[in-house]
């Protein structure tokens, strides 16, 4: 088991780029897959539960070809040869490893193949629920069983079925519950609809337009109509936000620091992160140079002495990955932080509510905790401790960055897990560790095919 050692800083002056999107390269190769000819993909995300996904559309019969690759990690520019939506019988079942997206998303993909197929994947996936995919795509005909060891998780078996277009009201914000049902529906007869509580990351429908499907959202219901066929193009995945936030914390609870973060996706369905550390004191500019498919620009922020604040109802869903770093920030700013409504956070990876505030505790916080969130009580010093990840890279990463700003030498175990959304995370962290400030000091290294 890996752990990564970590030290306060006095500086943080540094422009960089971070991995790509893991939601947009999930997609990207299950759209490139299904789609009637070559697709290439730039800035894919080479984490494991990204991987994971490829290798499934490979084993149902999607092709591809590495053209770059990042060392030690895998496939940033890829080729995929599309199955123009006649996917074949994989010869064994299809390990997700510890991705819930891939998972849901791949369920609703297989939901209406003529095939039987099986996924499954590590301790930690086989412990989160299935059933709110499997209730809708059951609905549309689906033969699904589960086969964990908690009623309604994975292992998932999907028969061989033909699915129907149904008309469904969402009972959770979900942008895996809404993809799995859409994806479904691009295999059946007819319009489906999905009807959100509250707006979700809207990738997928961002994906099925850039595809050239028919997909149309009317407030917060989207509709899809199946039996078309997706037209194959190239996609440019930008960086991932949710790894940029991390380092966005660390910028904008040290005052004086300057970071520039290039070719982020600017999506607005995930940036209410940048709308938080503003509310909390930050000062943050967004520099949007491409809004064709999804908006990719650059993040500038300046830090300054923060401020608590309340996540908003309405803004929950669009943060539920980036709260345990919001929760490091709300440590470091003065006054009181409110978080409620996030009882999703006790399904993630761990149960991130009870995790999050256990290490905010070990580094002397004074934090709440409730069914559905938590209080913190910022603006105390932190001091350093050992910090368990619980196999959760978002867990593993937050506290990496609260080290940076705790008295004495925090260790956060298990940090293998990172490579699940963040290859170079480590290089990255090392590089700011050591203060370093040219964008070079931050790239990793590419092999090219």
């Amino acid at each position: 088991m890996s752990s990564l050692r970590v030290k306060s800083i006095s500086s943080l002056h540094a422009e960089f780029s971070v991995p790509g999107d893991k939601s947009i390269s999930h997609r990207a190769a299950i759209f490139g897959g299904l789609s009637n000819g070559v697709c290439e993909i730039s800035n894919f995300l080479p984490s494991e539960d990204c991987l994971n996904t490829l290798k499934a559309m490979g084993s149902l019969g999607a092709h591809f070809e590495v053209l770059e690759e990042l060392k030690g990690y895998g496939p940033i520019k890829l080729r995929i040869h599309g199955k123009s939506m006649q996917l074949s019988a994989p010869e064994s079942p299809i390990d997700c490893g510890n991705s819930g997206t891939g998972m849901r998303l791949l369920a609703g993909l297989l939901a209406g193949q003529k095939f039987t197929s099986e996924l499954f994947g590590d301790a930690s996936l086989s412990s989160r629920p299935m059933g709110r995919i499997t209730v809708p795509l059951v609905e549309m005909g689906a033969k699904l069983e589960t086969l964990g060891e908690k009623p309604g998780c994975a292992p998932l078996i999907i028969h061989g079925a033909e699915v129907h277009p149904i008309d469904y009201d969402m009972p959770m914000a979900s942008a895996q519950v809404k993809s799995a049902v859409l994806l479904a529906g691009l295999f059946a007869d007819g319009t489906t609809s999905v009807t959100q509580p509250s707006v979700t990351r809207d990738h997928t429908e961002r994906m099925m337009a850039a595809f050239k499907l028919t997909c149309k959202t009317v407030g917060n219901k989207i509709s899809v109509i199946g039996g078309r066929m997706p037209q194959s193009c190239d996609i440019k995945v930008p960086g991932d936000v949710s790894s940029a936030a991390f380092w966005l914390v660390a910028a904008a609870a040290m005052p004086g620091s300057r970071l520039l973060l290039k070719d982020v996706g600017l999506n607005p369905t995930r940036t209410a992160i940048l709308k938080v550390l503003s509310r909390m004191g930050a000062h943050l500019t967004e520099i949007l140079h491409s809004s064709d498919g999804e908006p990719i620009g650059n993040i500038e922020i300046h830090g300054a002495a923060l401020k608590g604040t309340t996540l908003l109802p309405e803004e929950i869903p669009n943060l539920i990955d980036e709260i345990p770093v919001i929760a490091v920030a709300a440590a470091l700013a003065s006054g009181e932080t409110h978080i409620r409504g996030a009882r999703e956070l006790r399904v993630k990876e761990t149960d991130r509510i009870t995790t999050t505030v256990e290490n905010l505790r070990k580094m002397g916080v004074d934090v709440e905790e409730f069914e559905d969130g938590m209080v913190i009580r910022g603006g105390n010093p932190l001091h350093a401790a050992e910090i368990e990840s619980h196999g959760d890279h978002r867990i593993a990463m937050a506290f990496c960055i609260a080290g940076l700003f705790a008295k004495g030498e925090t260790v956060v175990h298990g940090t293998d897990c990172i490579n699940t959304s963040y290859p170079g995370f480590s290089q990255h962290l090392d590089a700011i560790r050591h203060e370093k400030t040219k964008a070079e000091d931050f790239t990793l290294p590419i092999v090219s095919k």
